[in-house]
């Protein structure tokens, strides 16, 4: 009688059997794990997300302009009139709004410079023990680039005054190419209108890398300047004047340009209503002036137009006047309601025009 071989393969067979009953044994149990991602509900929380694509962000503000086109129009219109009345007007009217917009954007970015502190600062570069003189730097350059000089967009590292240090890291993006990656996206948003586009730009400076350095006010600035790069007077669109409500981040795209819209409106109203102002005391200073003779009273006027405040060193400075005649002309233009003294003290004095009679 031979012997039987033995059965190796019902062993295995009946280990495969017992492993798949074990598998989708434990299967059964873990129904209440959630599913694959592809399948995942609704209902839970998103994990990371990739930054969007340039196309998408692209997309968003077009549909945004598009969703503010008649809002667009009229604040395009409101620009429009204040690059008209800038371009008539004498030219200390440009760097009194840009010494006005910028003590209000420093407030609006924590640096609170008001306009007594900037003057003394731009003018002769006068600042007080306890002052931030970098705070009082960083509003001196604005007010430069917001008097004049080459856009932002010709050459963004000039216009920001920033370079890459000699001895940057090797693993740190170079600032110029940060610098080109915002350009190229404004670039590409050419068909958009200037103020969409400026409105863009400031939301997207930090997402390029240029978050730095006093980032907001930079931002602002910048996009003053591309907001008005088409007007012939207006060297830049207000953008802080009357309130800082449209530099308020947050929401989509559709909603910061309609607060960006609504924010220039304001402040081109603030700025049209103040020159209205300065117009009228020109003209009632220039009447109630003429008996007096020499070249001091039309410099001594001019100065007052073009600064918000000036003190009695300021007007010798920048009128090359005697302190003497300079106060015997403050004196006498104070005595006749022409202009008002604002610190209320004996010394340190600073004036300002009386637009109210």
């Amino acid at each position: 009688m031979m012997p039987q071989a033995p059965v190796l393969y019902d062993e295995y067979d009946t280990l495969a059997l017992d492993a798949e009953e074990v598998k989708q044994s434990s299967e059964d149990d873990l129904w209440l794990l959630p599913g694959p991602m592809d399948v995942e509900p609704d209902y839970l929380p998103p994990g990371p997300r990739a930054e969007p694509r340039e196309t998408a962000v692209l997309d968003d503000w077009r549909k945004a302009e598009a969703s503010n086109a008649a809002r667009l129009a009229r604040v395009a219109g409101r620009i429009g009139a204040l690059d008209d009345r800038l371009h008539r007007g004498p030219e200390g009217w440009r760097h009194r709004l840009a010494l006005m917009e910028a003590a209000d954007l420093s407030w609006f970015v924590g640096d609170r410079i008001g306009p007594d502190r900037l003057a003394l600062w731009t003018s002769m570069r006068l600042s007080g023990a306890q002052e931030d003189t970098a705070a009082l730097a960083r509003v001196g350059w604005a007010v430069r680039r917001l008097t004049g000089g080459p856009g932002p967009e010709v050459d963004l590292s000039a216009f920001l005054d920033r370079r890459d240090p000699e001895n940057i890291a090797d693993e740190a993006e170079p600032f110029a190419d940060r610098a080109c990656g915002w350009l190229d996206l404004m670039a590409q948003a050419a068909n958009l209108h200037p103020i969409t586009r400026a409105c863009m730009g400031f939301h997207l400076w930090s997402l390029a890398g240029l978050g730095q350095h006093g980032d907001r006010m930079e931002a602002a600035v910048t996009a003053a300047r591309i907001a008005s790069s088409e007007g012939k007077g207006a060297v830049f669109a207000p953008l802080a004047m009357g309130g800082a409500e449209g530099l308020r981040l947050g929401g989509p795209a559709v909603d910061r340009l309609a607060r960006w819209l609504d924010g220039i409106e304001t402040a081109c109203l603030t700025a049209m209503r103040h020159l209205d102002d300065v117009e009228a005391w020109a003209a009632r200073a220039e009447a109630e002036m003429k008996p007096l003779s020499g070249k001091t009273p039309p410099s001594l006027r001019a100065v007052l137009i073009e600064w918000p405040v000036v003190s009695a060193p300021m007007n010798e400075a920048l009128t090359g006047a005697s302190r003497a005649a300079v106060q015997r002309n403050l004196a006498w233009m104070e005595t006749r309601g022409l202009i008002r003294e604002v610190t209320g003290q004996g010394r340190f004095r600073m004036w300002r025009i009386e637009t109210y009679v």
